[in-house]
């Protein structure tokens, strides 16, 4: 075909002249949508087949590094669950310009202890707060002073603690003399009262640790602190009984007083207050006292006998008449029965009183099964087998001391109370001299 008869006919029948026809048979041109969607399937396959193949390769190092991924997200999830319901619900009670600081204090007090850092977003968070108008009384503010004589005792600095919780207490008992007999103050008055109680406690506490060590000014706030809880105990049962009132329509009235169990810590701290300055005849009472606000069933209870026991046996015969009364005036349902009250005391009756405790302490434990039974039970067996192993000493029975000492030192072995395996070694040594 010459050039010009080529030029002359149409391009199709050219192309047609010049390619075979069969290179074209049933061959559809691919549009470019299906060429789109068929490139993702290819490559999802060839993903997955290697992912296979490296699990096969390496099946140790692909599950650690799945493990790790997941554990990952898992921390990641867990974390902003913790953010969201702990960190930010605990201060919705605060305007945010005072949580933004109390976020900054709590941060160098809990994450990155840098005290002066932290007090100065405290008194920040303070001033913003009487900025913002919120009640110095509040449970809020109160919390925040309280959190910061905390940051004052963890740093090893108990004065400036004891400093920061006496002007809260002074200003609280100044508001309660004001403004605390008005009628709509009742409620927040016995909320105000009960943080003054607990906040004397406390004070008495750090004037009685070795770092301060003012037992004169420790006995004074725990005696105020008690004689106070007893005070408004016996002023709101005066109130239910005047008034026909139950004891939830009493709360919803005059506010939520202090329960059995925090009453009974405020005794048996001052308790403990006592037998410091081997006063033991005013710690028994106070123990007493406490004993009867806990349940019968109860593992402090167990260590609660246990310290009355002690304290009744190094007082002397005089004191020990006097608690014997106020024993048998108690409606406590755990007094031993067989407790002398009307005989003179005497040495050895006092020291026998003092093993009736102990032995009760004993029962209770060992009535107590798990979930009820905690440590305190078990540490508690340990301790009154030694008390008894004691009592069985002063008054000649060495046998018998011998035999009980050998078994309070097992019992605290089992347990892992090095401290009890320490005191009844040591007592069994001193009676083979």
């Amino acid at each position: 075909m010459s050039l010009r008869s080529a030029i002359s006919l149409p391009l199709r029948q050219i192309l047609r002249q010049a390619i075979p026809s069969r290179s074209f048979h049933h061959r559809t041109p691919l549009r470019p949508r299906e060429f789109l969607l068929r490139r993702p399937q290819r490559r999802h396959a060839s993903f997955t087949s290697n992912a296979r193949a490296l699990f096969r390769q390496n099946p140790v190092s692909v599950s650690l590094a799945l493990l790790a991924l997941t554990s990952g997200i898992a921390a990641l999830v867990y974390t902003n669950y913790l953010y969201q319901y702990y960190i930010l619900r605990a201060f919705h009670n605060y305007p945010e310009y005072v949580a933004k600081k109390l976020r900054r204090a709590l941060y160098f007090t809990n994450t990155d202890l840098q005290p002066q850092e932290a007090l100065k977003y405290y008194k920040q968070a303070l001033q913003i707060a009487e900025e913002v108008g919120m009640d110095p009384f509040s449970d809020e503010i109160i919390g925040v002073k309280v959190q910061v004589a905390k940051l004052m005792e963890d740093v090893r600095q108990p004065a400036k603690a004891v400093q920061v919780l006496e002007i809260l207490r002074r200003d609280c008992l100044e508001w309660m003399k004001q403004l605390g007999g008005l009628e709509k103050n009742r409620v927040k008055r016995t909320r105000v009262l009960a943080k003054v109680v607990a906040v004397t406690v406390k004070l008495g506490e750090l004037y009685g640790s070795p770092e301060i060590y003012d037992r004169e000014l420790a006995e004074e706030r725990l005696v105020w602190a008690v004689e106070t809880v007893l005070k408004e105990r016996v002023r709101r049962d005066g109130i239910r009984r005047a008034d026909g009132l139950s004891e939830e329509a009493l709360c919803e009235r005059e506010g939520v007083w202090m329960t059995d169990s925090e009453t009974g810590a405020a005794l048996e701290r001052l308790a403990a207050s006592y037998e410091e300055k081997d006063l033991h005849y005013l710690a028994s009472p106070l123990f007493l006292q406490a004993l009867s606000l806990y349940p019968t069933k109860d593992c402090h209870t167990v260590i609660l006998m246990n310290n009355l026991a002690s304290s009744l046996a190094q007082q002397s015969p005089r004191a020990a008449s006097a608690v014997s009364a106020q024993a048998s005036s108690s409606t406590i349902a755990t007094t031993p029965p067989a407790m002398s009250t009307t005989a003179p005391a005497t040495r050895e009756s006092m020291v026998q009183n003092a093993r009736l405790w102990a032995q009760k302490a004993l029962d209770v434990a060992s009535s107590i099964q798990p979930p009820v039974r905690n440590e305190e039970c078990d540490i508690g067996c340990a301790v009154a087998t030694h008390n008894l192993a004691e009592f069985a000493e002063m008054l000649g029975q060495r046998d018998e001391a011998g035999r009980l000492y050998a078994e309070a030192k097992g019992i605290a072995k089992a347990i892992g109370f090095a401290e009890g395996v320490e005191m009844s070694e040591s007592r069994l040594k001193a009676m083979t001299r």
